[in-house]
């Protein structure tokens, strides 16, 4: 199942380039970057603009994914439906979970999509997917959200618009891998993001896959440095998403209530493990480029 969900977000033609080796020939015969660029240190400027522009396509994809799952759940919303509504509220989050470090780069759009109630400060408005999480599950109504929904829609609509443009470089994708797994460890794994829904582990998959297809458009830059850590790189991602398994219900996830201890500080220590190495490779590409 899970591979069929990393198909979902965009993600089939990088995890072809990891599986291949890095080859950028690979991603370029899908259409999604450009010809293939050597991983040698004297060919690493090309190599650092396939980089780039891999990762680009990932994130436009997602975006793109982002505006239609969240058109089907807020016109949900709107229309009262309750129960269609919760059952399309965690598919919609994933694509914005996998690129959340991106979103995070336009200042107030991602508070306004994404906050928790206690993110928001005094005075301030309760918006996005959670103030309509909180309606769903804690009030089992849609009562007074049309508005927030409405917002919501317009936000993932201009963040659509605004990644076209995003500055990147490989450093910067590299770090946002490293950001998306501080994502899990800070609160997914705690249980705090989906107070609501418990649809934790949706958000949990969508930050790992997103952190692996960051750090897939940037593993050329680092293959000629440190093959060793590549392999620990590769090796402990596979890790993760095989320790999810085990808590796979249908298309989805169990409620995140429904692990143990034992479970989280399990996944906890798999997040940890993949981190650590994870961290090195921002330095990597600076001196590969």
């Amino acid at each position: 199942m899970i591979a069929r969900r990393l198909a979902a977000l965009g993600f089939a033609g990088l995890f072809l380039v990891a599986a291949c080796g890095g080859s950028s020939a690979t991603l370029a015969s899908l259409g999604t970057a450009p010809a293939q660029a050597s991983t040698a240190p004297g060919a690493s400027a090309a190599t650092a603009a396939d980089s780039v522009a891999t990762y680009r396509a990932y994130i436009e994809m997602n975006t793109d994914l982002l505006v239609t799952r969240t058109k089907a759940f807020t016109d949900a919303v709107i229309a009262g439906k309750v129960a269609q509504a919760k059952a399309l509220y965690a598919p919609a989050r994933e694509p914005y979970e996998a690129i959340e470090p991106v979103a995070e780069v336009f200042g107030d759009l991602d508070p306004e999509i994404d906050a928790r109630i206690n993110d928001v400060p005094a005075g301030g408005t309760f918006t996005g997917f959670h103030r309509l999480e909180q309606a769903l599950w804690q009030k089992g109504s849609t009562a007074g959200m049309t508005t927030i929904a409405k917002k919501l829609m317009t936000d993932v609509t201009q963040l659509q618009a605004l990644v076209k443009t995003v500055d990147l470089d490989p450093a910067t994708i590299a770090n946002g891998a490293v950001g998306l797994l501080n994502e899990v460890s800070s609160s997914k794994i705690t249980g705090e993001e989906d107070r609501y829904s418990h649809t934790d582990l949706w958000d949990f998959e969508a930050n790992v896959v997103g952190s692996q297809a960051a750090w897939t458009a940037v593993r050329p830059l680092v293959v000629a440095y440190s093959p060793d850590l590549v392999t620990t790189i590769d090796t402990s991602f596979d890790a993760v998403l095989a320790a999810l398994k085990p808590f796979q219900k249908g298309d989805g996830y169990v409620a995140f209530t429904t692990l143990t201890s034992a479970d989280t500080q399990s996944l906890s220590t798999l997040i940890d493990a993949l981190a650590d190495p994870l961290s090195q490779v921002a330095a990597i590409v600076v001196t590969a480029q």
